[in-house]
């Protein structure tokens, strides 16, 4: 089990798990979104452990699971997926205060279903019946419970704080080479590779300019030479429309992102992901849950990735900032967390081979 609080770096050589660990939150956050187990473990491959061997019937597999703080009290959630010979959820577990809130079991594997029994109280003590088992039983519990007795309200509470807490998941990993050239106008939701920072930033230079003067502020501070601010213009070429980047020098000077070195342009967009919100970021926020009680997490696998040392301070320091208000959370993985063992408010998880 890994401790994460509201910022927290995973740090590791290389081989440690450290890319694992937000993988598998990756996975969760998406099965919690209502993802199919195909769409949330599209590298199937890499979740099996290498030294895993098949059992009788020839089947292997892996398990996950995390524990979600909040209201309901510490709710955990186990999962036991099947890789091999055919990917299937063979067992979940929903427990909150050793009370098993759900619980469901591959009873025939000819079948597509689990066979699930959750907690209901009163006459009844448990209510069984059959789950799809390639889809999270918790999050399908509020369309199967009814929520008339206090069991049931516990098992909706446990359910829906898991749910909520997995869902507000935005995992990126900056790709400079893909914030270089132009791009095509969009929605503006900044994607997880960061590649359409142009026109991401052509809708934010305008929505707020409060939180455009601060990721300048970031800018300056990150970036060789003077930033005074980072434009967003349109241009055509080849007769094709879309949008590009530039910092604007304050003596007539625009530097086009294309010009910027990879540690730049992976600083820039993590200071655009940690000044935003769900607004912007490509991710399905929680919609029962109102924006302000919302709290993001941020999955940043190589955060250290190509920075120098001020950018890594700078981009720490705005992180603690951000994340101190309570609306964000941060874990990201790095090699060496030297740099930040001691900071305020960062939690450091040493990882190993091992």
């Amino acid at each position: 089990m890994l401790p994460f609080g509201r910022l927290t770096l995973l740090a590791g050589p290389s081989g440690s798990g450290k890319s694992s660990a937000l993988r598998a939150y990756e996975a969760l956050a998406r099965l919690g979104g209502g993802d199919v187990l195909g769409e949330a473990f599209p590298d199937l491959a890499l979740c099996v452990p290498e030294r895993a061997r098949p059992d009788a019937r020839n089947r292997r597999g892996f398990r996950i699971g995390c524990t979600a703080d909040g209201p309901a009290g510490p709710v955990r959630l186990d999962l036991a997926v099947q890789a091999e010979p055919e990917l299937r959820i063979v067992g979940e577990r929903l427990t909150s205060g050793g009370l098993v809130l759900l619980e469901t079991a591959l009873r025939d594997p000819g079948k597509r279903v689990v066979q699930a029994a959750w907690h209901t109280a009163g006459p009844t003590p448990v209510t069984r019946g059959p789950l799809p088992d390639d889809r999270l039983g918790t999050a399908l519990l509020p369309l199967r419970v009814a929520g008339r007795t206090p069991g049931q309200r516990k098992v909706l509470a446990a359910a829906e704080q898991m749910v909520v807490a997995l869902r507000s998941v935005f995992a990126c990993d900056p790709e400079p080479t893909r914030m270089r050239e132009p791009v095509p106008a969009g929605p503006g939701r900044l994607l997880g590779d960061c590649g359409n920072l142009a026109e991401v930033l052509w809708r934010t230079r305008t929505e707020c300019g409060r939180r455009h003067a601060r990721f300048v502020a970031a800018a300056g501070a990150g970036c060789a030479g003077p930033v005074t601010d980072v434009l967003a213009e349109e241009v055509r070429q080849d007769g094709v429309g879309g949008v590009r980047a530039a910092l604007d020098r304050g003596d007539g000077v625009r530097t086009d992102l294309g010009r910027l070195g990879d540690g730049e342009l992976r600083y820039l967009a993590l200071s655009l992901v940690l000044l935003t919100g769900p607004g912007v970021l490509e991710v399905d926020p929680a919609g029962e849950v109102p924006a302000a009680l919302q709290t993001l997490t941020v999955l940043a696998d190589g955060l250290d990735r190509a920075l120098d040392p001020l950018q890594r301070r700078e981009l720490l320091g705005l992180a603690a900032a951000m994340c101190e208000r309570g609306h964000i959370r941060l874990v990201g993985a790095v090699s060496d967390a030297s740099w930040a063992t001691g900071t305020e408010g960062v939690t450091v998880v040493h990882l190993d081979r091992d």
